[in-house]
């Protein structure tokens, strides 16, 4: 056994002075670390056998929301396989809590825990405060309030064991139709995207949280989701380098810690064929190492996803990703396998010791940056009060009172007069919405109506009718799905609805919905004014009736080009 203890980050008491809880961050950032000789980084990968120093450099899935089953199976893993860290996915902060405890204690070295958190915890769990969407964050004008969002999100993340964030989505979404990157983005503007993601991973590394910008070399011109397929980005060398490679770029200038691969074929870059771009050494290392200098982690996206094992089974394509410079492999559909196949392919001379070794102490370095050389455990008393404290959800209205945008109208167009008969209908729902319960604080003769997805055409026609006699109608249109998606799925009978009250006098229209829907609403931009929230949550909708009762200015300008109407950086 070696003589390394377990650890998890240690649960400490919430203070929002950040720099006051966080004593285990580093003086230096992980890029400058990794330039220092570390004796506990040498001592711990001395004592490992090469299938243990191989195990180190993959990570493998975990959940809360499964079974005692499939629970037990990944602490066997863990103790079997050794591996180096785990995914979380799906679940619940308190279970996730125990459950960290526990593989910490299975494993002979402290466990990497990581978990997609691009909004975070929500992102994932239950009980646990969602921040806005990228792209709702893109609309944001002072990059601060995004810096300490990261801030709060470090503290979550820590709070709960865990030391790595895979986020920032540092693509820029430049195809309306993108399926899998699109809200995910601070936009189609590279110059807006660097900047916001700068902030965001400062804000997560200066608290002492490992980053990991994503999906390089860039994934939001694509119309097809790597899940699924092998997308292909066909576009020059010259196009990758000045737009899609422009915000991780800055970023390697700015020391972000992690790097993740996108499942892509690209070839301009690597012609072979269906190979994707995170098995393509000429990508890899030839561009992100070599060309951009990264010396940081390099993170495979999921290697379970169709993009790759459609044409890489059995263990080849994480040989083949580690052959292309990846440092960490990420959810292996079979680790047990592909880690025999790379210690095999070490031993024939197909990975360079030098290469192997520089790989397993940037993960061994990660892992001390972090604190886990240090024994602790999560603690679950108050867990999910100091995930739900105060000021994160004050932070939560903050943002979206940053990011609501006037796309059309003025602020004195849109104000609502309390005097006057007021209509306000909320469409895309079944029962009445925070923005009308809101809103109606504010009018003294007010009537709320609401349209659901598939309203019937006659009940539609029935409500113009009624909404005749109001002198000022406010709409709210609203995606209640969890992913907000380009399109709304609004029957086309409702979609003529609106397109009827916006030309209507004095109506004003509040989208609670990806900003992109707004193109599949032709007449929205005849209303007398147009605001954008983004999204379906409480805040955005608290922010729109803010603005609409002159509480705040809209200052937020659109991060996506919707059409000739609102282009990118519309707004007041």
């Amino acid at each position: 056994m070696l003589p390394v203890k377990k650890h998890v980050i240690p649960a400490l008491l919430f203070v929002f002075n950040f720099f006051a809880f966080n004593a285990l961050a580093q003086q230096d950032n992980y890029i400058q670390m990794l330039e220092k000789k570390n004796h506990w980084v040498d001592s711990v990968y001395n004592k490992l056998s090469r299938k243990e120093k191989v195990a180190q450099l993959f990570f493998v899935r975990a959940h809360t929301n499964k079974t005692k089953a499939f629970e037990d199976s990944i602490s066997r893993v863990i103790q079997d396989e050794e591996v180096g860290g785990l995914v979380f996915f799906q679940g619940g902060p308190v279970r996730q809590a125990n459950l960290i405890n526990r593989y910490q204690k299975d494993s002979k070295v402290p466990l990497l825990i990581a978990m997609d958190g691009e909004w975070g915890l929500g992102m994932r769990l239950d009980s646990t405060i969602s921040y806005p969407y990228q792209m709702t964050l893109g609309a944001i004008q002072d990059n601060n309030l995004i810096y300490k969002m990261g801030q709060q999100v470090a503290y979550d993340f820590k709070r709960l064991g865990m030391q790595m964030n895979f986020g920032p989505d540092m693509d820029v979404n430049n195809n309306p139709d993108n399926p899998v990157i699109n809200y995910r983005s601070f936009g189609d503007n590279k110059y807006n995207v660097a900047k916001k993601g700068i902030a965001y991973f400062k804000g997560m590394q200066d608290a002492g949280l490992l980053t990991t910008a994503k999906h390089f070399p860039g994934h939001g011109d694509t119309n097809v989701d790597s899940h699924l397929e092998l997308p292909l980005l066909p576009f020059t060398r010259q196009r990758l380098d000045s737009l899609e490679e422009y915000p991780f770029r800055e970023a390697i200038a700015e020391n972000i810690s992690g790097i993740m691969i996108a499942h892509m074929s690209i070839p301009a870059l690597d012609s072979t064929k269906n190979q994707p771009s995170t098995l393509s050494r000429k990508i890899v290392t030839g561009v992100l190492k070599d060309s951009l200098r990264f010396k940081g982690l390099i993170v495979s996206d999921a290697m379970e996803m169709r993009a790759v094992t459609k044409y890489y089974p059995n263990g080849e394509a994480e040989l083949k990703a580690l052959i292309a410079g990846n440092d960490i492999i990420e959810l292996s559909l079979d680790s047990k396998k592909a880690i025999l196949k790379v210690k095999k392919a070490i031993r024939k001379g197909l990975i360079s010791d030098t290469e192997f070794e520089a790989k397993v102490k940037k993960v061994l370095a990660a892992k001390y940056w972090a604190g886990l050389n240090i024994p602790t455990n999560v603690k679950t008393a108050n867990l999910v009060a100091d995930l739900n404290r105060e000021p994160a959800r004050d932070l939560v209205q903050q943002l979206s009172d940053a990011a609501i945008t006037l796309v059309k109208g003025t602020p004195d167009a849109i104000r609502i007069n309390p005097l006057e008969k007021t209509a306000i209908v909320s469409i895309g729902v079944d029962q009445h919405t925070v923005f009308q319960s809101e809103l109606a604080k504010w009018s003294s003769g007010c009537h709320l109506f609401t349209v659901n997805k598939s309203t019937p055409v006659a009940d539609l026609n029935r409500i113009l009718e009624l909404l005749k006699p109001y002198y000022q109608v406010y709409v709210s249109i609203n995606d209640t799905r969890t992913r907000p998606q380009s399109k709304l799925d609004y029957s086309n009978g409702v979609k003529e609805f609106i397109a009827a009250i916006a030309a209507r006098n004095n109506t004003v229209i509040s989208v609670f919905a990806n900003a992109y829907t707004i193109a599949g609403l032709p007449g929205i931009e005849k209303s007398t004014g147009v605001l954008v929230g983004y999204q379906y949550s409480p805040e955005m909708q608290r922010s729109a009736v803010r603005a609409i009762t002159g509480q705040l200015k809209p200052i937020g300008k659109l991060p996506v080009s919707v059409n000739v109407y609102f282009p990118t950086g519309a707004g007041l």
